[in-house]
């Protein structure tokens, strides 16, 4: 038999209004009350009933992530996933249970002509309390206008312009991409290829960015023909580490934008009788579970994504005293493992 709000003050030993109080983050809980009435639901394993609360109140108990449909998709139709999704769900999931909230994902084509009508008509059916918004959504002009203009409080991931809209959360992309860069520098490293990701994400120009200011601060030459573009994607690593490597004066490291692009540049190594890291030192940025278990183990940037995705669920809950122009900064890591060999 499915657990009432009844049986659980009824195990705690409080009122039902203590309970409410305790599930929708009220003011004047303390922390016994919260223990007590935290432990009896997850005694009961009481779920409450969303249409119930919403009808009792304005709040639709309902959060939503907006993610990038193209990306997504062809992650899925190459057999490989898409961890960046994985590890963003999993940091919502977590907050969204401990306050009693569901968290929905929705895939955005931001290149519909038919983006506003569709956005507007799922605000309008779901009422989500609060949007998190992935890049390239979280800089799409449409998408802010629409969620400003249906009063829906919304926090944008990596976001990079007009940032007094909304709140964000972000890591320093540009730094942790120079700080890689001085990685393979310290190596011995001179000479190194570089694999943007889309031109449509925010991310792909400030790791772009960071690698020219590293290769600059260091005095070294930027060979624009060691730069290729990529979409993130396994296979575009594969062939823009293919183009790279097949030009007469080889680098002696490749830096891909993310891990994906990264293991594409080992496999076109494998197959070019490239040997890594000996003759080829190559890195990523994310730190992918598929980066510890590459031949070798990548070095990457550890992208704190599902940290991220809880500080943007937290700053969509009544108890947060998150407001326009709140920004929260985490902190990113250089993992060193096998892929990097200093120079020959």
């Amino acid at each position: 038999m499915t657990a009432t709000i009844y049986d659980v003050a009824a195990l705690a030993g409080v009122s039902i209004k203590s309970v409410s109080r305790v599930l929708n983050r009220g003011p004047n809980v303390s922390a016994k009350l919260e223990a007590k009435v935290l432990a009896a639901v997850e005694s009961l394993d009481y779920r409450p009933n969303l249409s119930a609360r919403a009808l009792a109140g304005a709040s639709s108990y309902l959060i939503a992530a907006f993610v990038d449909a193209e990306l997504t998709l062809e992650h899925w139709r190459s057999g490989r996933g898409n961890d960046y999704l994985s590890r963003l769900e999993y940091g919502a999931l977590v907050e969204c249970r401990k306050a009693g909230y569901h968290l929905m994902v929705e895939l955005v084509d931001y290149g519909s002509p038919s983006l506003e009508s569709w956005l507007l008509a799922l605000l309008r059916s779901l009422k989500p309390d609060g949007v998190l918004l992935t890049p390239p959504n979280s800089d799409d002009p449409r998408v802010l206008e629409i969620l400003e203009r249906n009063g829906t409080p919304f926090v944008r991931l990596g976001a990079e312009v007009d940032l007094d809209r909304g709140m964000r959360v972000f890591m320093d992309d540009r730094q942790a991409a120079e700080d890689m860069t001085a990685h393979l520098i310290a190596l011995g490293h001179r000479r190194i290829g570089f694999i943007t990701g889309p031109g449509s994400y925010a991310a792909s120009r400030k790791r772009r960015e960071g690698f020219e200011a590293a290769m600059e601060r260091h005095g070294l030459e930027i060979d624009r023909g060691l730069i290729v573009e990529g979409d993130f994607t396994f296979d575009s690593g594969r062939r823009a580490g293919t183009a790279i490597l097949s030009r007469a004066e080889r680098p002696t490291a490749i830096f891909a934008s993310n891990d994906d692009m990264a293991l594409g540049v080992l496999n076109a190594a494998a197959a070019l009788g490239v040997a890594t890291p000996a003759a080829l030192a190559v890195c990523g940025f994310d730190d992918t579970p598929s980066a510890m278990l590459s031949t070798p183990p990548l070095t990457t940037i550890r992208q704190p994504v599902a940290e991220m995705a809880a500080a943007a669920t937290r700053l969509l809950l009544p108890s947060s005293a998150g407001r326009p122009g709140h920004a929260e900064r985490v902190d990113y890591t250089l993992v060193d493992r096998f892929s990097t060999h200093p120079a020959g």
